[in-house]
């Protein structure tokens, strides 16, 4: 895979995809979004993989949108806008909906569309003195396309607030927010990176997957009799699952399960 905004590594089961435009603190334009929707649906489909961490280079995580690509949007169309809002959408949809589990690792400075990235991830782990803004507003702009994923982050009550008034908050209001789960000093960015990957990586890579699936579909549904089936279905599928009969096995016999051997 060759990329011009993103580089890709890989270290045995895990996949970093990195923001590589740091001279313009990452904003993307579309180009860049091309390119991690590539990206993660490439990685979507290598099966051994168990985990996808996106990273950024450069003292800014993500600026939001590049300003040529603003400058040329000014220009366009309608029907134009709406065509490159939709490439924007798909992006954030593809990170939502890839197979494997995804951590962000911020390391700076959030704002705009560089927080519907965020937020599009499974797992959101954050600097101290990363700054979080939603700055549409300001532009006379509204964070429509990736309003569906902030808001289920940080909540619809957050969002309203932070929607309307542009303001700025810290890693430490993320937090409470819930759109980040970890926030730590800078220095042990990578080493609480390295534990939630190692944690994914040890679990049963099926099971990490449904679970991935669980949530996203059961999250929000009335607790009827449909849900009840539907939940009971899903475990029972995955207890006669391979990996679900090696895990119990594994468990009872007090070995490793195959997928770590």
């Amino acid at each position: 895979m060759t990329y011009t905004t993103l580089n890709i590594s890989r270290a045995g089961h895990v996949a970093t995809v990195t923001l590589d435009r740091p001279d313009v603190r990452n904003a993307f334009n579309e180009l860049t979004i091309a390119e991690i929707t590539r990206a993660f649906r490439e990685l979507g489909e290598q099966s051994d993989l168990r985990a996808i961490v996106l990273a950024a280079n450069g003292p800014a995580f993500c600026a939001g949108a590049d300003l040529n690509w603003m400058k040329k949007m000014a220009g366009y169309t309608h029907a134009e806008n709406q065509a490159d809002a939709l490439q924007l959408a798909e992006m954030l949809r593809t990170i939502y909906l890839c197979p494997h589990p995804v951590v962000a690792r911020v390391q700076g400075d959030c704002y705009a569309g560089g927080m519907g990235l965020v937020a599009a991830c499974d797992i959101v782990i954050a600097a101290e003195p990363v700054q979080f803004c939603l700055s549409e507003v300001r532009l006379g702009l509204i964070p429509a396309t990736i309003a569906p994923y902030v808001i289920k982050a940080m909540g619809e009550q957050a969002a309203r607030r932070y929607f309307l008034t542009a303001e700025r908050f810290d890693a430490a209001q993320a937090l409470r927010l819930g759109f980040a789960h970890e926030v730590v000093a800078v220095e042990a960015l990578d080493d609480k990176v390295a534990e939630i990957v190692k944690a994914l990586v040890n679990n049963s890579p099926h099971a990490v997957q449904q679970a991935k699936v669980l949530v996203r579909e059961v999250s929000g549904k009335t607790v009827n009799d449909a849900l009840l089936a539907d939940t009971a279905q899903r475990i029972a599928h995955i207890r006669a699952s391979e990996q679900g009969r090696e895990g119990v096995a594994s468990f009872l016999e007090k070995r490793k399960p195959a997928w770590l051997l």
